[in-house]
């Protein structure tokens, strides 16, 4: 069977955070890894990628992706991936590094503040997600307790992960919704996030994860067409499911492993593979 699965992350914390409940920490990530390590074989995304398209995966065949570009992948999660032997894809909103801070966390800073619990936040999140871009900026600003300026990463960060042999990837620049902003500032995005980070690391940036990940309420496909007019040769939704030889090479599933034991971990990484049959 030519079928690969990705994973997608997007933080690893140092400790659990009861706000975050479905963040993973460094000890849950560890188990993770272990299990991929032992019962798949992980693949470098070029690797992944080149044996997806000529048919010659090996058995239960797997890559790591985290996206937005946070501090904490470069500091909790590298050492652990290091440790284990893994290679993984990292997709930066190359607008946030050095300082910034996406929106979202400027609400969950609020939630956190206030005392909200978890589901309050949630119900907070989606009812802003959709806003045009700039007023969604305007009203999580607008909640925001100031920054402390680290939760992203620095250009040196992103620079030591692409030493250490991880892959950097473009997950536009600023990270808007694309299908909520005009096709003009969609595509200066998606060209911005690739520029910025080719500079960056002095390399080609040839893979993209569209943020949020959705077709249809995230992005369409004319959107896809500019993604591989600009040049990428790999991009990612959040589609759960497994990648096989006839999958869009630029709309790849990718599932998120939510649970929080190793038993049920490894079970739904069998289960999405034997759904994709």
């Amino acid at each position: 069977m030519n079928r690969l699965s990705i994973l997608i992350y997007h933080r690893v914390l140092p400790r659990p955070d009861p706000l975050l409940p479905s963040l993973p920490d460094a000890r849950r990530f560890d188990r993770h890894m272990a299990i991929l390590q032992r019962c798949f074989n992980v693949l470098p995304m070029a690797a992944a990628l080149r044996g997806l398209q000529q048919q010659c995966l090996p058995p239960r065949a797997a890559i790591i992706t985290f996206d937005d570009g946070y501090a904490d992948n470069a500091t909790c999660a590298l050492p652990i991936l290091q440790q284990h032997g893994l290679h993984a894809t990292f997709f930066i909103a190359s607008g946030y590094l050095d300082g910034g801070q996406m929106w979202n966390d400027d609400v969950i800073a609020h939630a956190r503040r206030g005392g909200m619990p978890p589901q309050a936040l949630d119900q907070l999140l989606l009812q802003l997600k959709y806003l045009p871009f700039e007023v969604r900026l305007r009203a999580a600003r607008a909640l925001a307790p100031p920054r402390n300026g680290d939760l992203m990463m620095t250009t040196a960060q992103v620079q030591a992960l692409a030493a250490a042999g991880m892959t950097i990837g473009a997950h536009t620049h600023r990270h808007p919704i694309l299908a909520a902003v005009p096709d003009d500032e969609a595509l200066a995005d998606i060209r911005q996030g690739k520029a910025v980070l080719e500079a960056l690391i002095q390399a080609p940036v040839t893979t993209f994860a569209y943020p949020n990940g959705r077709p249809g309420a995230d992005y369409r496909q004319r959107h896809v067409e500019m993604v591989r007019e600009a040049g990428f040769e790999a991009a990612f939704s959040t589609v759960p499911g497994v990648a096989y030889a006839g999958s869009d090479v630029h709309q790849l599933p990718r599932f998120t492993p939510w649970e929080p034991d190793r038993l049920r971990f490894l079970v739904r990484l069998l289960l999405q593979r034997r759904v994709a049959r």
